[in-house]
């Protein structure tokens, strides 16, 4: 049975839409604040604050296009949740970190910040399309509501916000809906929560209803699985196959989660994600 409604009411839709990126109103931030080390997801060591040799001058990518052959298969995977353009052109107005470069630091520091309060938002955003979890809607609300407006916060009142506290409000509602999901199939799953699953053989196993909360599934063999109702919030599909995998009802599960895999033309995904172009056919 589908846990999803058809038609989201507008007001989650639109919340939704701000909570995907948007680089072309972004000052190339996850391309400057964040650090990466030279291995198998990037071609090179990048320090955090310092931008990328690949960043151009409008903010642009210079290999976007090629960045999984240049070796910056990291690139392709990671999302920021909306979390660029949210704190280039609301948080500090539309003022660049080249323009004014007084407001770097504190823009490189403020983006990780927001980028996990806005992926704590998409969760909970979802969890109010689903119909399981009614009962617990109106507590969801409240906590998004909270969590919204730290986002809003002036620079440096954002740069206090104490991330851990409202993940672990927001955990306490997101445990609540997947128990409720989950609770709608009609077999007992078993609890693979934090489960180290690197490179097992899962084709065709049926997760439907699974807790698979934090599981290391990289590099996982998932083809023709049946992951409906199956809670995968901070699961690593780093490399996990997922060719012909139905995932379309799996619940808290995101777009770099998706872009990290391999799947294919056959693999169904929740119809908020969308299909990584280099997944093969």
């Amino acid at each position: 049975m589908s846990q999803r409604r058809q038609q989201p009411p507008a007001e989650i839709d639109g919340g939704r839409e701000s909570l995907r990126a948007d680089c072309g109103n972004c000052f190339g931030l996850c391309c400057v604040a964040l650090p990466f080390a030279a291995s198998a997801d990037f071609a090179i060591d990048k320090d955090a604050g310092r931008p990328c040799p690949n960043l151009r001058e409008d903010f642009g990518c210079g290999i976007h296009s090629r960045l999984r052959q240049k070796g910056f298969t990291g690139c392709t995977a990671y999302d920021c949740f909306g979390a660029g353009q949210k704190v280039s052109q609301i948080t500090f107005g539309g003022r660049d970190w080249r323009q004014a470069p007084d407001t770097a630091r504190l823009m490189f520091d403020v983006f990780p910040i927001v980028r996990h309060l806005h992926e704590l938002l998409w969760y909970l955003t979802e969890a109010l399309t689903l119909d399981a979890a009614r009962p617990v809607h109106g507590r969801i609300r409240r906590v998004l509501d909270a969590t919204e407006a730290l986002t809003r916060r002036d620079p440096e009142a954002l740069k206090e916000v104490d991330v851990m506290a409202q993940r672990q409000e927001a955990n306490t509602v997101l445990l609540r809906t997947s128990e409720l999901v989950r609770a709608t199939v009609r077999r007992k799953a078993k609890d693979r929560r934090g489960a180290d699953l690197i490179g097992a053989d899962l084709k065709g196993v049926d997760f439907r209803g699974a807790n698979l909360r934090g599981a290391c599934l990289i590099a996982a063999d998932l083809t023709g699985a049946d992951l409906r109702q199956a809670d995968l919030i901070g699961a690593d599909l780093r490399d996990a196959v997922l060719a012909g995998a139905d995932l379309g009802e799996s619940i808290f599960l995101t777009q770099q989660q998706v872009n990290a895999a391999k799947g294919d033309l056959a693999t169904k995904l929740p119809p908020a994600l969308t299909r990584p172009a280099h997944w093969t056919a």
